[in-house]
């Protein structure tokens, strides 16, 4: 459960580490607030919003994904590459966007495309928040946690690899086994960062309409990660139960 912790600020800034962040996250990554990579990064967030350059998700949302799920009750990294970049989209989880929001992104539709041909399963594309998957243990992470509105990838550079990498690395040595999911090139290039092999990688290209018939459909990465996470002694995500 999230547990409150004294709000500490970045100088001069205003953004403020999340209080109901959960103790495992905090114990991991308060020491990275003060780092000069961390200081730089949330400055050039706000010189974003000074020049009135819309960033995605909201302020609020940045660190949903670990908000949401403690360190020690994740079961399964999905790994994307950086929020949508569309108003109405981010939610600060990867690939979910709000149920209301029509049309949904062609990723996610992909993505519901091969749950259903993997699982022969029926799944209804209008749940697209994936807080059930979240429940579950999914952790749904992005290699870059911002973007400026219309443009993909824009945040890339600025210090969030640097952050996330921890988080990354973080799970790769825990010592529970994991399965992580690494969809396209920005997310395949962690693969370094999980040094501890008892854990499942399974890699394939991005579920995006350039790419998704190019090994992303019948990848079959849903399918897999049950069967590992059953073989290991685990319970099998829900992945039809969406939110």
């Amino acid at each position: 459960m999230p547990m409150s912790h004294p709000t500490t600020k970045l100088r001069d800034t205003g953004w403020e580490f999340p209080e109901d962040l959960p103790q495992g996250w905090h114990k991991i990554l308060a020491t990275e607030l003060n780092k000069d990579y961390f200081q730089k990064l949330i400055e050039f967030l706000k010189s974003e919003q000074q020049a009135c350059e819309q960033v995605f998700p909201a302020n609020k949302n940045i660190l949903k994904a670990l908000q949401l799920l403690d360190f020690d009750s994740v079961r399964v990294v999905i790994l994307g590459q950086d929020p949508y970049h569309g108003a109405g989209q981010a939610l600060g989880l990867s690939f979910a966007v709000p149920n209301s929001l029509k049309p949904k992104p062609p990723s996610l539709v992909n993505i519901f495309k091969e749950i259903a041909s993997d699982l022969n399963v029926k799944i209804d594309p209008t749940q697209s928040e994936l807080t059930q998957w979240v429940k579950q243990g999914v952790l749904l992470l992005n290699t870059v946690l911002t973007v400026r509105a219309g443009q993909a990838f824009s945040h890339r550079g600025k210090g969030w690899e640097i952050f996330t990498d921890r988080i990354i690395s973080e799970l790769g040595a825990r010592k529970d086994p994991l399965v992580f999911i690494l969809w396209g090139a920005a997310a395949q290039k962690k693969k370094i960062l999980i040094r501890n092999q008892a854990h499942c990688i399974l890699e394939s290209v991005h579920p995006s309409p350039l790419s998704s018939h190019r090994g992303f459909f019948g990848s079959k990465p849903f399918s897999k990660s049950n069967a590992w996470l059953e073989t290991s002694g685990l319970q099998a995500i829900d992945w039809a139960e969406t939110s």
